[in-house]
């Protein structure tokens, strides 16, 4: 910053305005994008279909991200940004039970989710364009699980597991987690916080040798003293 802010200050102002529209144009093509891809697959929506949806053409997707690929990893990082509370402020089995927290915010966004759950599928070809960021998000996330076990492990706060067993404690949570929102798509009468929350208990009761009914008392005080965290009002503002 130097003295010369006056010059600065009317430059900016001519540039602010379309700078900002531009912004917010690319934004609206990015949300877009997630509705289509998230509902017809990266092959099966077309850039016409997305340009027909924000009222602009295909040259225009073209000019902002330079092909659908480049569109389509817009679209991921948009996924990331926006799925994504921080939970990783809890630690031990603070991080399992926050799990609730994060399904309430997942279900404010349906049609993300709709998005990952579909990119998650077609993943499986190895040269689609969302395989590596899919890859990386599940490794991340057995990664983030297995050390969060280790930490409770090492607090006794649970029994204790082998690396390979916390591997596949880890794995065996984001299949649930990831099939019980997958039938939260599919029906319009599942809790998918109350049953999130009822895993997370059953698997903490096993890991701990306690009673389900002296996990879930427990879970519950965590719970009322936890939602109003900062974190969680951040995250519904987002």
């Amino acid at each position: 910053m130097d003295g010369s802010m006056g010059s600065k200050s009317e430059a900016g102002r001519g540039v602010r305005g379309p700078y900002r529209n531009g912004v917010k144009r690319r934004r609206q093509i990015v949300k877009a994008a997630a509705v289509a891809f998230g509902q017809y697959g990266y092959h099966g929506a077309s850039l016409r279909q997305i340009a027909d949806q924000v009222g602009t053409t295909n040259a225009t997707l073209i000019a902002y991200f330079g092909s659908k690929e480049g569109l389509l990893v817009a679209v991921l990082e948009y996924w990331r940004e926006e799925t994504a509370p921080e939970t990783d402020v809890f630690r031990g089995l603070d991080y399992f039970r926050s799990f609730a927290f994060l399904m309430r915010y997942h279900a404010k966004r349906r049609g993300l989710i709709e998005l990952f759950l579909t990119m998650s599928i077609e993943a499986a070809q190895e040269d689609h364009p969302a395989r590596p960021l899919i890859l990386e998000r599940q490794l991340a996330t057995i990664t983030g699980m297995a050390e969060n076990l280790r930490f409770a492990v090492e607090q006794r706060q649970i029994h204790f597991m082998s690396p390979e067993t916390m591997e596949a404690e880890a794995r065996l949570m984001i299949a649930t987690l990831d099939g019980l929102e997958i039938q939260w798509i599919q029906t319009d009468d599942l809790d998918l916080e109350a049953m999130v929350r009822r895993h997370v208990d059953s698997a903490i009761t096993r890991w701990t040798g306690r009673s389900i009914e002296e996990i879930s008392r427990e879970t519950d005080e965590w719970l009322a003293t936890h939602q109003k965290d900062e974190y969680l009002e951040l995250s519904d503002l987002r």
